[in-house]
């Protein structure tokens, strides 16, 4: 080990050597805590961030914070002292570490940060057993583009030197300032800076004054993640609810033995109390890091690709929306929902491959204002990432608008009120998805294989099932920002009725390949619009199984999780 001094500061330097598995994806670096803990592998990652960064970051403020979950208090600390071997000036860290990962972006933007670190493996399970995730931020907030993981990612291959600050531990239960010579700790409240911007996109009196009406309840679960130091501030504090609105409020390092999921399956709790005979008139739900969000009426679910058209059509109940929206977009595999809205109401409209920084690029350019994923995420250009809480906020102003002028006790528009509205004037395009998780990663890809076989042999007119053919692909993207193109981003099959089937897989977890199977079908026939949506599509999810050969690739006879 050699030491050297820098502005006051010991450095540690200590040698050490590459570990494989460390390539780094918009989403980070996710893996079990066990690996994670294992010698200097986490260690090995922040120094070929700082790295990768190199004399740009020295000098710079950095935020630090995560979702609360098992080793992040840990890790914190190993992260400080090498940020501040590395010439960072300042580092910005939540209370007790905690920072939802849309907070984070907020204050990277609201106070100008270099970037931040998020601690988190996003709606993935916690615990010594569990996962464990890492990722950067850049300046807008956004996630780290390509050219700085491609470069963490080779400095991981050939990493020989560990740099370490020599300095206590931070207490990271107390607010306020720690200084080491030029470098400082300040420990921050992890609610402020993203309250603030919230505040400056909903009108929270009117909100307020909307959540106090006796005739309306809800129900928010926090899942024992993140947003759980959020809820009560925002909902009890701000808006004036009954601190019994918030289920599930205090973050958990394992977030209660549950998966913080906001779906179906996984926050079952949540969809029992709202299919229940006094169920509330509103629930939602959002994930470990706080940048998912389930939304659910009074026994009414809507898709997260409804969601997003729905926010997008009834913009105007939101005031940062007041001018009008720059252009919507979506990622691929979500409903053509949103396409209907932007066609209806002339805005310009985007498809784009699975992964928020696709967003961030049209934002960053002034072209898209809402946006979202199926997998339970929306967001808009308030930060860069997608943002539960903001989704939450987003239809109880909706709902707020809808029941202006109208008397407690008289009647509330509903939650399924504004989808059947909205399904009148645009269609209803029904939707599922079907995730089988943890499937050998041989069988998957050898489907993949197979799927591409029958695009190969497809061509117009086919006939798949009761469906005609209008085109089979691969989805490739070009960005229209900054060029860059996107291969091989899942495999479509487009019928003449708007209908259609995509797979993609997907490597979030930590062990295995999960199989996703979209499923879409577009009605205008209000009669039918009621109709359950498993119902409605069980035509063509037999024609899905039929054509992908899931079950005999996978094993699988059924899906881990439906939504």
């Amino acid at each position: 080990m050699a030491a050297a001094q820098a502005e006051d500061l010991k450095i540690n330097t200590t040698s050490t050597k590459p570990i494989d598995g460390q390539k780094t994806g918009t989403s980070g670096l996710r893996k079990k805590t066990n690996v994670f803990t294992g010698e200097n592998y986490l260690a090995n990652w922040i120094q070929s961030l700082f790295n990768s960064l190199g004399d740009e970051v020295k000098g710079k403020t950095i935020g630090l914070g995560g979702d609360g979950r098992y080793f992040n208090k840990q890790a914190a600390q190993i992260i400080i002292k090498m940020a501040a071997a590395n010439g960072v000036k300042k580092v910005l860290v939540g209370h007790n570490a905690i920072m939802a990962t849309p907070a984070m972006s907020a204050l990277i933007r609201r106070r100008k940060l270099y970037g931040g670190l998020i601690m988190s493996a996003s709606h993935n399970p916690g615990g010594p057993k569990e996962d464990w995730g890492i990722k950067f931020n850049y300046s807008s907030g956004e996630p780290a583009p390509e050219r700085i993981t491609d470069a963490i990612y080779k400095y991981t291959q050939s990493i020989k030197e560990l740099k370490t600050a020599d300095l206590p531990d931070i207490d990271l239960a107390k607010i306020g300032n720690n200084k080491f010579g030029g470098f400082e700790v300040e420990v921050i409240d992890s609610v402020t800076d993203y309250l603030a911007t919230l505040k400056e996109v909903f009108d929270f009196p009117t909100l307020k004054e909307f959540v106090g009406r006796k005739d309306f309840s809800f129900c928010f679960d926090a899942m024992n993640a993140v947003t759980g130091a959020y809820a009560a501030p925002i909902f009890v504090n701000e808006l004036g609810a009954d601190k019994n609105v918030v289920m599930n409020g205090v973050p958990k390092e394992d977030f209660g033995g549950g998966h913080p999921d906001p779906n179906l399956t996984y926050a079952k709790e949540l969809v029992d109390i709202c299919w229940g005979d006094n169920g509330p008139d509103f629930g939602a739900a959002s994930d470990g890091d706080g940048d998912r969000n389930m939304i659910l009426g009074k026994k009414f679910f809507i898709t997260p690709s409804d969601s997003v058209a729905m926010i997008a059509a009834n913009a105007d109940a939101i005031p940062y929306f007041k001018s009008g929206l720059k252009g919507v977009a979506r990622s691929m595999p979500t409903s053509a929902a949103l396409d209907r809205v932007a066609k209806k109401q002339n805005l310009t409209f985007f498809e784009v491959p699975t992964g928020w920084k696709f967003f961030g690029n049209l934002m960053d350019a002034g072209k898209c204002s809402v946006c979202g994923e199926e997998s339970f995420g929306t967001g808009s250009d308030h930060v860069r990432e997608k943002d539960g809480l903001w989704a939450v906020l987003a239809w109880l102003s909706i709902l707020a608008k809808k029941n202006k002028g109208k008397k407690d006790g008289a009647g509330l528009f509903t939650v399924e009120d504004v989808a059947k509205e909205h399904w009148a004037t645009y269609g209803r395009n029904f939707f599922s998805r079907y995730d089988y998780e943890g499937v050998e990663s041989e069988g998957a890809n050898k489907m993949v294989e197979h799927l591409e076989e029958v695009i190969a042999k497809s061509k117009k007119g086919d006939k798949l099932g009761e469906y005609t053919l209008e085109t089979a692909d691969q989805f490739d993207y070009t960005d229209p920002i900054d060029g860059s193109v996107a291969k091989k981003q899942g495999v479509r099959f487009i019928f003449d009725d708007g209908s259609r089937i995509v797979f993609r897989l997907s490597g979030t977890g930590s062990a295995g390949a999960t199989v996703r199977m979209y499923i879409e079908q577009y009605s205008d026939d209000t009669s039918k619009h009621g109709l359950d949506a498993q119902e409605a599509l069980g035509p063509i999810i037999k024609t899905a199984l039929q054509v992908s050969k899931l079950q005999e690739f996978t094993g699988r006879d059924k899906p881990t999780v439906i939504t």
